[in-house]
Parts: C-alpha cells; sequence; structure tokens
C-alpha cells in the first residue's frame, strides 16, 4: 500500500535485473509490467512517460555495475592495459550510487505529482 515502498523495489529491481542480464533493454520490460505498470501506474496513478524515463536511466546504473555488460566495462580495461580487468567497474561504482539517488529522489517528486 506504501507507494514509496513500491517505486523503491521497482528502482533496486532495475539496478538488480540489470546487473544480472548486462542490459537496462532486457530489465526494462520485465520490472514494467510486474512492477511499474500494475503497482506504480495503475494502483499508485504514476505517470507513465516519468516512470519510464527514469526507470530506464535507472536501469542504466545496474550497467555500470557489470561485468556483463563487457563492451563497456571489461573491454575498456584491456585495450587500456589495466591491472584489473575489473577497474573500470571500481571506478563506477560511486557514480552509479550517486546517480542511483537521483534517479530515486526525481521519481519520488516528479512520477507522483
Amino acid at each position: 500500500d506504501n507507494r514509496m515502498v513500491v517505486l523503491l523495489a521497482f528502482a533496486f529491481g532495475m539496478v538488480l535485473f540489470t546487473v544480472i542480464m548486462g542490459n537496462a533493454f532486457a530489465a526494462f520490460p520485465v520490472m514494467m509490467a510486474g512492477i511499474g505498470l500494475p503497482l506504480l501506474i495503475v494502483q499508485h496513478n504514476a505517470h507513465p512517460a516519468e516512470l519510464g524515463a527514469l526507470g530506464m536511466l535507472t536501469g542504466y546504473c545496474g550497467t555500470l555495475l557489470t561485468p556483463m555488460a563487457a563492451n563497456f566495462n571489461i573491454v575498456p580495461a584491456v585495450l587500456l592495459e589495466l591491472r584489473s580487468q575489473y577497474a573500470v567497474i571500481v571506478s563506477q561504482i560511486p557514480t552509479a550510487l550517486c546517480l542511483l539517488v537521483v534517479n530515486i529522489a526525481l521519481m519520488a517528486l516528479l512520477v507522483f505529482r
């Protein structure tokens, strides 16, 4: 019944599913069909356009955190001949977490107005 709890489940679900899949485009339809549409849009009257845009951007936080997105995170480490193949991911963690916090705040402000 609490819309903020549902919004947090949607946001963290987008990040977690993107980490597993390696791509926010795969996570988005699953999370939108399972949480976004029935719970946020229908039950809590969220605005679909804002939820879709910010939800997709929230999924990209997971892309910054996963080796599954090899073309973004592993290939640059190999091309730059870094000591650790995960160095790019480690350097992106603060950006991903800050972006996640900002996206959740924006969704809380804009989606339910």
